[in-house]
């Protein structure tokens, strides 16, 4: 396995990525791994999404893994429209690469990550399928804040927004959340593949959001409510088993 970190600019600011490649007959179905909104400051002894990615690699896939605006090394604030930004960008790098197979790269996100990811692929149609786990249908317990000051000085609280200046006015930088909608979105990727993967017990996104998802997506369509998990389904053994199971059959990978 080779990793090539990288460096985008993005409305001048530095988005740092890990391209993951293996050893294989190129060009490559490629994942690109969307994280989702830190919750409390990151816990060095956990990888994140490294790991991840190095799983999803070993199956035959490029996967990309990258930092949005505003967390880990790239520059910048928490910004749910320059997230969106940011994911354009790194889908218009992944597509000037040999080694990626243009016909085959899939968005895997989490949480607000996958709320990304359902905004630009219903736009893009360069992304062939989508997986969304833990995917808020709407962004409810941000944009029904009732001072969002008080929203602005939590995520400077835990390091996400960095610059004394920002946002400009939290009113507005609450209503990039209310664009983002998903429930807005979904129905635009079809007809490219959906799968919306829930914990039954999340305890952040509730499990309505992915039922209304899904009814308002068209086909083909997939839910799945992984049994007694909670919103952190990047940690689950069987919740990343359905997700990766389901990248190789879109892929065309065999077991």
């Amino acid at each position: 396995m080779q990793t090539k970190v990288i460096t985008l600019k993005v409305d001048g600011l530095n988005i740092i990525g890990q391209l993951n490649l293996t050893a294989g007959k190129v060009p490559y179905p490629t994942v690109c791994v969307c994280h989702g909104i830190p919750a409390g400051i990151r816990n060095p002894k956990d990888r994140g999404y490294a790991s991840l990615a190095e799983q999803i690699c070993r199956h035959g896939f490029a996967v990309l893994i990258f930092n949005f605006r505003g967390t880990g090394a790239s520059s910048g604030n928490l910004d749910i429209l320059g997230w969106t930004r940011d994911l354009k960008a790194v889908i218009d790098y992944l597509c000037t690469l040999p080694e990626v197979d243009k016909s085959r790269l899939s968005l895997l996100g989490f949480s607000g990550g996958a709320a990304v990811g359902i905004y630009v692929a219903a736009q893009d149609n360069r992304v062939s399928s989508v997986v969304a786990c833990a995917c808020p249908a709407e962004f409810t317990l941000l944009t029904k804040a009732d001072n969002p000051s008080s929203l602005v000085d939590h995520f400077r609280s835990i390091g996400v927004i960095r610059d004394s200046d920002f946002p400009p006015s939290a009113q507005e930088w609450l209503t990039g959340f209310k664009l983002v909608s998903p429930i807005n979105y979904v129905a635009g990727i079809s007809p490219r593949p959906l799968l919306l993967v829930h914990g039954s017990q999340d305890e952040t996104v509730k499990v309505s959001d992915a039922r209304r998802l899904y009814a308002r997506a068209g086909e083909p369509k997939q839910l799945i409510i992984v049994d007694g998990a909670g919103h952190r389904l990047r940690q689950g053994d069987e919740a990343m088993a359905i997700v990766l199971g389901w990248l190789k059959s879109q892929a065309g990978i065999g077991s």
